[in-house]
C-alpha cells in the first residue's frame, strides 16, 4: 500500500479534476480547505479546477513562475531588517487563492463590521466618560497600563467621532467555523498587499476568476479616499465658513500618507496606497506643526495639511508629548489634533485594543454598547493580570500559547504564537511574579490552505501550510462600515505552525465567492459630490498632485541619475569599442579613456592607465561593472536611480517603474553571468560578448526610461524637476567630455573625435552635416553651437534656463537671485570664432575654460536647488488664506 503521504485525492471528482497529481493530507485536527473529511474535493475547489482544466504540474510550474517574474518586475518587496543594511525581501505570494464560498462570507462580513463598530464605541468611552472602566467591564490596569493607551488624548473627540476610519479583524478557520484571533487599530497593514496579490493571481486563472464571479476589491479604496476627503474639519481659524462646519472643499483638501519611510517593513504597501489612492506620500521630516496647524514642505513652500492616514506606530507620532527619542515623528502633531485643525487616521490611542487580553472582555462589553452578541468568538483568552482567570487557565489548560499582553520590547524574550505551544506549569513562576505582562490563549489549530510545491524537476505537488486571514472594515462617515469582500491571507512558512512574514511567511490572495453577476464599481455619491465641488470651484483641471520637498528632492535626482547612468554606459561600451581597436587609438584617447573612467568610478584609483597596460584596465573596468558591492561606477548609479524612483512611486507610471527595476536587475544578472567567477577573478575570467550585449541591452532599458520621463509624465512642477535633474547633469557632463578631450589632445585625432561623437550621441548627425571632416570648427558647430542637438551645449544650456524660469520661487522669506539668472544666456557665451582660435601650441584653450566654467556653474546651481527648495527649515507663516 502507498504511505499516506503520498496518496491521490480521493472522491468521485478527484480523477478527473487532478489527475496524475497528488495531495498531501493535513495534520490530524486541522480544517483542510481543499477537500472535505471523506476526502472530496470541496465544492469550491471541484469549481475552481474544473475550470482550469485539470492542468499538469508543467502547467503549475509555469503559472508559479509568472507569478514570481511579475513580483520581481513590479519590485512588490517586504523588508526585513532593512535598517540594518539586510535589504529588502522579495514578496512572497502563493499561486493558488484562497477560496471563501459566499455563505461563509456574510458571516465574517457580518462579524468584521460588528467588531469596528464595537472597537470605535470602546475608543469613544475610553478617551470619554470611561464608563467601561467605571462598570469594571474593562479592567483599569489592561487600559492604563498599556502603552498604546495615549493620555494625552484623554477628552479628545476627532472630527465627526470617528476615531477609526479601518479597523482589521485576524480570522482563523476551524472546524467550528470562522473564530477571531487579534484585532488592528493602530496602523492596520496589509490592504496594499491584498490588492497587488489580486492583480497578479486573478491575472492567472482570468477564465476561473470571472465563472467564479469572485467580488472585486476597489471599492472598498473607493470608499476610504471619500471617508478621508469628506471627514469634517473644523479649523482654528476658519476658511471661509462658519466655525463648526467642514473645512470647504473648494480651498482644496490636502490629504497624505504618512510613512516611516523606506527601512519600514511594509514601504512598499506606503507607495501603493499612496498611488492607488492619488495622495501624497510623505514621511515626518515632510511635515511641520506652525501655530498648531500641519503644513507640509512642498516645492513651493508650506501647504497646509487637513488629513493624514497614518502608517507610524503610535507612540512614533509625536516626540513633543509621546516617545522623545522619535526621529520620524510629527513635534506637535497631536496639539494640531486637539485644535481640530487636521484629521488623523486612525486616530493614536487604540493599541490597548490590539492587546490579546481583550478577547476575554470583549462579550460583555458588545451587551453594555451595543446591546448584542458578538457574531464572531474569540480564541479563549486569559488574562494572567486577574487571578482568578490565571487560576482557571491553569486549571483547564496543560499547554497553551504564552503572549505577551502589552507589546514586545527588543529586550524582552520572544512570546506567542511563533515560539508554540508552552507547558503552563513551566511558566506558573514568571507569570505568578508579573502577571498583567502575560495572557494565555487555547490553542488553536489553524486550517490549513493548499499551495503548489515545485520538485525542480518539472513536476511537483500539492502541500498545504496553515493560513490565517485578515479582513479590513472600512468607516464611511455616518456610523457604518463596508467590509472589504476578500482580505490578506498569509500561510505560515514550511514546517512551521505560526503564521508571520517575518520569519517566512507566505501570502495569498482572496477569493470571496458569489452567485450573484459581477458588476462595474460604481462612484460612490461621496467621491460624485466631491467632483461636482472641484468642478464648481473651477479647479478640477488645474490641481495637481503635491510636491513635497523630499519628493522635490528625490525627483530631481531620479532624473540626474537616469541621464548620469546613459552617460556611463555610453562610456563604457566606447571604452571597450576603443580598446578592442587599439591599433587605430593614439595615446591621447587612451588618456582621455583613462582619465573619464578614473573620474567616473569606472575603475579602481590605482589601475594602471590604458597606455600602461590595456588588459589590467579593461580588467578592471569589467570587475568594477561586475561588483555588486562597488562603491561608485554604474552599478551603484543604477541602485540609486531606482532609490530615487521608490522615493516618488506613486508618481510613476506602472511601465515606467518597472523598467527602471529592470535596468538595475537584469544588468546587474546579466553581468554575473558575463562573470561566473565573480568580480576579483583572474584575468580571462569573463565572458567579452556578453558584457557588451549587457551594456547594449542596458542601453535600450535606458532610452525607455528616458522616454517615459518624457511622454508618461504630466507637465507639471513635477516633470520640470526631472528635466533639470537630467539637463544639469547632461550639461556638466558633456562639458567635462570635451574639456578632457580637449586636455588630452583626443580633440585634435581621427579617433578622439569618433570617441567624442559616441559619447555625445551625435555620430550620425556629424557625418551628415560634416562628411569626411574631423576637424575642431566642425565638431564645436555641432557639439556646441547647434541648438537643434539634443546636446549641444549651448542648445542643452537654453532649455534649461528656460526650465528654471518655470520653478515657484519658493517661500524661504528671503530675496534671491532667480535661478535662470545663475546661468548666462547662450548669446552671452564665446562665439565660435573665439572656441576655435588656437594659441601657440594649436589648442583650443577657449573652449577649454568655457567647459571648466560651466561645470562649476552647474555644481553650483545644483548646491542652489537643494537650499532653496528641498528645506524649509526659515520659511515663516504670515497669514493663512481660504
Amino acid at each position: 500500500m502507498p504511505s499516506q503521504s503520498s496518496l491521490p485525492l480521493e472522491g468521485p471528482d478527484a480523477p478527473a479534476l487532478m489527475a496524475g497529481q497528488l495531495a498531501l493530507p493535513v495534520p490530524d485536527g486541522h480544517l483542510d480547505e481543499l477537500r472535505l473529511p471523506d476526502g472530496a474535493l470541496r465544492e469550491c475547489w471541484a469549481r475552481f479546477f474544473s475550470v482550469l482544466g485539470d492542468p499538469p504540474p508543467d502547467v503549475l510550474n509555469a503559472h508559479a513562475s509568472a507569478v514570481a517574474r511579475q513580483i520581481r518586475q513590479n519590485g512588490v518587496t517586504y523588508n526585513i531588517r532593512a535598517d540594518q543594511g539586510d535589504g529588502a525581501r522579495a514578496w512572497q505570494l502563493e499561486v493558488f487563492p484562497l477560496l471563501v464560498p459566499e455563505q461563509d462570507w456574510a458571516t465574517i462580513e457580518a462579524g468584521v463590521a460588528q467588531r469596528a463598530t464595537l472597537a470605535n464605541a470602546i475608543m469613544a468611552d475610553i478617551y470619554g466618560p470611561q464608563l467601561l472602566l467605571k462598570r469594571g467591564l474593562l479592567p483599569p490596569g489592561l487600559v492604563y497600563g498599556h502603552p498604546g493607551y495615549m493620555r494625552p488624548l484623554k477628552g479628545y473627540r476627532p472630527p465627526g467621532g470617528s476615531y477609526l476610519q479601518t479597523v482589521a479583524v485576524d480570522l482563523v478557520h476551524t472546524a467550528s467555523g470562522w473564530t477571531v484571533i487579534a484585532h488592528r487599530t493602530e496602523t492596520p497593514s496589509g490592504m496594499g498587499y491584498a490588492l497587488e496579490n489580486r492583480l497578479i493571481v486573478s491575472g492567472q486563472f482570468a477564465e476561473a476568476f470571472r465563472e467564479m464571479r469572485v467580488r472585486r476589491l476597489p471599492q472598498a479604496f473607493a470608499q476610504l479616499i471619500s471617508t478621508l476627503a469628506l471627514a469634517p474639519l473644523t479649523p482654528l481659524t476658519p476658511l471661509g465658513g462658519e466655525p463648526g462646519s467642514p473645512r470647504p472643499l473648494q480651498a482644496g483638501r490636502q490629504i497624505v500618507l504618512l510613512s516611516p519611510g523606506p527601512y519600514n517593513e511594509t514601504f512598499f504597501e506606503h507607495t501603493f496606497l499612496a498611488r492607488y489612492l492619488g495622495i501624497t506620500l510623505v514621511e515626518g521630516k515632510d511635515l511641520t506643526v506652525r501655530n498648531d496647524v500641519v503644513y507640509l514642505k512642498t516645492f513651493g513652500g508650506l501647504e497646509r495639511v487637513d488629513v493624514i492616514l497614518r502608517r507610524l506606530d503610535d507612540v512614533f507620532c509625536d516626540p513633543l508629548e509621546l516617545r522623545g527619542d522619535s526621529m520620524i515623528g510629527v513635534p506637535g502633531l497631536l496639539e494640531a489634533m486637539r485644535a481640530g485643525n487636521v484629521m488623523v487616521s486612525n486616530v493614536p490611542g487604540s493599541g490597548f485594543l490590539e492587546s490579546p487580553a481583550i478577547h476575554g472582555f470583549l462579550p460583555g462589553v458588545a451587551q453594555a454598547l451595543l446591546g448584542e452578541p458578538l457574531v464572531l468568538p474569540a480564541v479563549s483568552s486569559w488574562w494572567c493580570g486577574e487571578a482568578p482567570a490565571w487560576q482557571e487557565a491553569l486549571g483547564l489548560l496543560d499547554e497553551a500559547f504564552v503572549m505577551p499582553t502589552y507589546p514586545r520590547t527588543p529586550a524582552d524574550a520572544p512570546l506567542g504564537m511563533e515560539q508554540g505551544l508552552q507547558t503552563l506549569a513551566d511558566w506558573r513562576a514568571r507569570i505568578d511574579a508579573s502577571p498583567d505582562r502575560y495572557t494565555v490563549q487555547a490553542p488553536l489549530p489553524l486550517s490549513h490552505m493548499p499551495c503548489w510545491e515545485p520538485d525542480g524537476h518539472g513536476g511537483g505537488r500539492i502541500g498545504s501550510r496553515p493560513a490565517m486571514l485578515r479582513v479590513y472594515a472600512i468607516a464611511d462617515g455616518n456610523g457604518g462600515w463596508q467590509v472589504m469582500p476578500g482580505g490578506f491571507t498569509r500561510l505560515a512558512p514550511p514546517h512551521r505552525e505560526a503564521v508571520s512574514m517575518q520569519i517566512g511567511g507566505t501570502s495569498a490572495d482572496t477569493w470571496v465567492l458569489s452567485s450573484q453577476p459581477t458588476h462595474a464599481v460604481p462612484l460612490t455619491s461621496a467621491r460624485a459630490g466631491l467632483a461636482a465641488m472641484s468642478a464648481t470651484a473651477g479647479s478640477a483641471l488645474a490641481r495637481q498632485l503635491t510636491v513635497s520637498s523630499r519628493a522635490a528632492e528625490n525627483l530631481y535626482w531620479a532624473g540626474r541619475y537616469a541621464e548620469r547612468a546613459e552617460n556611463l554606459v555610453r562610456l563604457c561600451r566606447q571604452i571597450l569599442g576603443s580598446i578592442e581597436s587599439n591599433d587605430e587609438t593614439d595615446d591621447g584617447t587612451l588618456t582621455m579613456i583613462g582619465d573619464l573612467a578614473t573620474w567616473f568610478g569606472l575603475v579602481p584609483p590605482q589601475t594602471p592607465s590604458p597606455r600602461a597596460s590595456l588588459r589590467a584596465f579593461e580588467h578592471a573596468l569589467v570587475s568594477t561593472l561586475a561588483n555588486p558591492d562597488a562603491d561608485s561606477g554604474l552599478g551603484p548609479t543604477l541602485a540609486s536611480h531606482a532609490g530615487a524612483a521608490n522615493e516618488i512611486r506613486n508618481r510613476l507610471s506602472n511601465d515606467h517603474w518597472r523598467t527602471i527595476l529592470a535596468a538595475r536587475n537584469d544588468f546587474r544578472d546579466a553581468m554575473q553571468a558575463a562573470c561566473p567567477d565573480g568580480p576579483s577573478a583572474g584575468e580571462g575570467t569573463y565572458d567579452r560578448s556578453k558584457v557588451l550585449a549587457a551594456l547594449e541591452h542596458l542601453s535600450m532599458q535606458l532610452g525607455a526610461i528616458s522616454g517615459a520621463q518624457g511622454d508618461r509624465m504630466a507637465r507639471d512642477v513635477a516633470w520640470r524637476l526631472v528635466f533639470i535633474g537630467r539637463h544639469i547633469e547632461r550639461l556638466g557632463t558633456l562639458a567635462l567630455f570635451l574639456e578632457v578631450a580637449e586636455r588630452s589632445g583626443a580633440l585634435y585625432s581621427r579617433s578622439g573625435v569618433d570617441l567624442l561623437l559616441h559619447l555625445f550621441d551625435s555620430t550620425l548627425s556629424f557625418r551628415s552635416l560634416f562628411p569626411g571632416r574631423a576637424d575642431v570648427p566642425a565638431l564645436v558647430d555641432l557639439l556646441v553651437l547647434d541648438p537643434t542637438n539634443p546636446r549641444g551645449i549651448y542648445g542643452v544650456l537654453d532649455r534649461l534656463r528656460a526650465k528654471l524660469v518655470q520653478l515657484p520661487t519658493g517661500a524661504t522669506g528671503q530675496t534671491r537671485v532667480p535661478l535662470a539668472e545663475m546661468l548666462p544666456p547662450a548669446s552671452a557665451l564665446p562665439s565660435r570664432t573665439l572656441l576655435c582660435a588656437s594659441n601657440r601650441q594649436g589648442r583650443q584653450t577657449t573652449l577649454g575654460a568655457l567647459c571648466d566654467q560651466l561645470g562649476a556653474r552647474m555644481a553650483k546651481l545644483s548646491e542652489e536647488i537643494g537650499g532653496r527648495y528641498f528645506s524649509h527649515a526659515g520659511v515663516t507663516i504670515e497669514t493663512e488664506l481660504p
